[in-house]
């Protein structure tokens, strides 16, 4: 299986396959004999050595992330963020097959679940809801999950083995609302992508994915009895070579800097 990593942020994604398919985790670069020592402080003092986090985290924190990324390494010097977005079914495969990486974030408690001897204890850390994605200006006049299955609506839909996919299913079927989608996408950044570049006239994306491209969609809100609550839980991988500073990072994601960003993008409060 190729890995389907994006990192952000100072790594190349050839770089980090690279140690995936070449290196087992006990060999490659000081294995556990560099823990981080002090490297994860508030900004004073001194810290042992640099830390580099690999962070993987569902699309749909793409920019959400790149934000907290740079507000937490300005507050502590000598730590840095590489993000690895992907749908949380990817990040899963990674993590099985021992992808060199510190922290996990996925947007459904299901596939962390799935993951509980690889990681620490998970914390939920936002929420977010789904609303229909249309063209720019809602051509097809779409203003209720039951438009969806008009004969002429082409609509987009993750795979089912997306969290985003797996929720829109059960809103869709749980108000007898039958879609068959034009195709099925590997992560919510995928589906909103089709309706951007209009392959499709609607999909079922998360609230702040809409949010990021109001220049070029247009969004129906889904009302709340109708909808599903995404969490996503965040833990460090027991196999990060810098344990202390990949908990440090989950703590923070809980704190009020961070809670903030999140607010300020959308999401809801765990």
């Amino acid at each position: 299986m190729s890995l389907a990593f994006r990192p952000t942020r100072r790594r190349a994604a050839a770089a980090v396959a690279a140690v995936v398919l070449t290196c087992p985790l006990a060999a490659c670069g000081g294995g556990g004999d560099q823990q981080d020592r002090g490297a994860t402080g508030s900004g004073s003092g001194s810290h042992a050595q640099d830390v580099d986090l690999t962070v993987l985290a569902a699309s749909s924190l793409t920019d959400v992330f790149e934000k907290a990324g740079a507000a937490y390494e300005k507050t502590r010097p000598g730590t840095e963020i590489t993000f690895s977005f992907a749908g949380s079914q990817e990040l899963a495969a990674q993590v099985r097959q021992g992808a060199p990486a510190d922290v996990l974030v996925t947007a459904d408690t299901r596939t962390m679940d799935g993951l509980r001897d690889e990681t620490g204890e998970p914390v939920v850390v936002a929420r977010n809801r789904l609303v229909i994605a249309t063209a720019e200006g809602n051509p097809e006049k779409l203003a209720a999950l039951k438009d969806l299955a008009g004969p002429a609506v082409k609509v987009v839909l993750a795979s089912p083995e997306v969290p985003v996919g797996r929720y829109s299913r059960q809103i869709l079927d749980a108000q007898g609302v039958t879609v068959r989608p034009v195709s099925e996408e590997p992560s919510v950044r995928a589906v909103l992508g089709k309706v951007e570049l209009g392959e499709a006239d609607a999909g079922l994306v998360y609230k702040t994915d809409a949010a990021t491209a109001t220049d070029k969609v247009d969004s129906v809100e889904i009302p709340d009895a109708q909808n599903a609550i995404a969490q996503y839980p965040a833990a460090a991988l027991k196999t990060s070579r810098h344990a202390e500073a990949a908990d440090a990072f989950v703590r923070w994601l809980a704190t009020a800097e961070a809670q903030k960003l999140f607010r300020d993008a959308g999401f809801q409060q765990p």
